[in-house]
């Protein structure tokens, strides 16, 4: 499905046709769950965060404009609800799903996930405003532009931010004793 169809897709729905929206549900529901599973480090909320995301990108269609891709539009939201649970409640663990090959080890998976899980512990740490720029810019490798789009601002402060988050993402992860490539 594309942006035309994600259109299609909105005006369906805007006529009175409520199951359009599923197609949409399953296209970017995967999406929007890594990047809020990363900002608030707790499934359960990110769950929770995402099933409230899919309810108010479905009352407020009548916003959205079709000049624009979808996808940045239900991300801004999945940002904003993302954002306002962070300053709402403290740090919590999480256990992330990883996708790890059958031919490694025991210890490398073990090892991997515990690496992985510091890291998200300690990205958790960040100001959400440099933490949303990592993920957005790193983790999902969206362009300067679009993140640009979804977070409201221009492209250098996404740029000026996004150097400022890696380096305190990289002061802290030296902190911590892990190893930085960056």
């Amino acid at each position: 499905m594309n942006e035309i169809n994600d259109a299609v897709q909105v005006e369906k729905c805007l006529r009175g046709n409520s199951r359009a929206f599923e197609p949409l549900i399953d296209k970017y529901q995967k999406a929007l769950f890594n990047v809020t599973l990363r900002m608030v480090n707790n499934q359960q909320d990110a769950e929770d965060i995402i099933q409230d995301v899919f309810i108010k990108a479905y009352n407020k269609l009548g916003s959205y404009n079709p000049r624009y891709k979808f996808f940045s539009w239900i991300y801004r939201i999945a940002v904003n609800e993302s954002i306002n649970h962070v300053k709402k409640h403290k740090k919590e663990d999480v256990e992330l799903d990883e996708t790890i090959s059958d031919h490694e080890n025991p210890g490398k998976i073990y090892d991997k996930k515990e690496l992985q899980k510091r890291v998200n512990d300690t990205l958790s740490l960040i100001d959400p405003k440099y933490r949303i720029l990592i993920i957005l810019c790193q983790m999902q490798n969206c362009p300067y532009d679009e993140a640009a789009r979804i977070l409201n601002i221009d492209e250098k402060k996404v740029k000026s931010r996004l150097y400022t988050g890696r380096q305190l993402l990289k002061d802290l992860l030296i902190k911590e004793g892990i190893e930085s490539n960056a």
